[in-house]
């Protein structure tokens, strides 16, 4: 895609970023029956744009805003090979720039972060009647690995 931009999210793209969380959150809602009535939030972006140890990044297409993500370390089980895992989330992207690659090169950016953070394992969570997003996320070189399961 022509003039796409990868960087760092700043506080100035925090109301963008909050726009997205709700249409990220109003997204999953058909997947999820068990998320709260607005008003809700995933996530405390400003502290995530602040933190030294969490990485955000947003696709900036002609100026827009476009897409966004954002990885951080999380402590792996005592019983793996490895402490920490990286840990991709906040993965959107505005429905008219789907299907462009977009989600592919913030992965990328994301996956830099994290092995330059001695992060070799990275990992994210996707609904598993998503199948758009798991289909990105496989394009990207995700496996699906475990399956989560519940009684509600």
């Amino acid at each position: 895609m022509e003039n796409l931009e990868i960087r760092d999210a700043t506080l100035n793209d925090l109301p963008t970023l909050l726009n997205f969380e709700q249409a990220l959150i109003a997204a999953e809602r058909p997947f999820d029956p068990t998320i709260k009535e607005d008003p809700v939030s995933y996530y405390d972006i400003r502290q995530f744009i602040e933190a030294k140890d969490v990485k955000v990044v947003i696709a900036v297409v002609n100026d827009e805003i476009v897409a966004s993500g954002y990885a951080l370390a999380k402590k792996g089980r005592q019983y793996l090979d490895h402490s920490h895992y990286g840990y991709l989330g906040f993965m959107y992207t505005l429905p008219g720039y789907r299907g462009n690659g977009i989600n592919q090169k913030i992965v990328q950016s994301l996956k830099q972060w994290c092995h330059a953070n001695g992060l070799k394992e990275i990992r994210l969570t996707v609904y598993d009647d998503n199948l758009p997003a798991i289909k990105a996320y496989e394009k990207a070189g995700f496996k699906k690995h475990i399956i989560e399961m519940r009684i509600v």
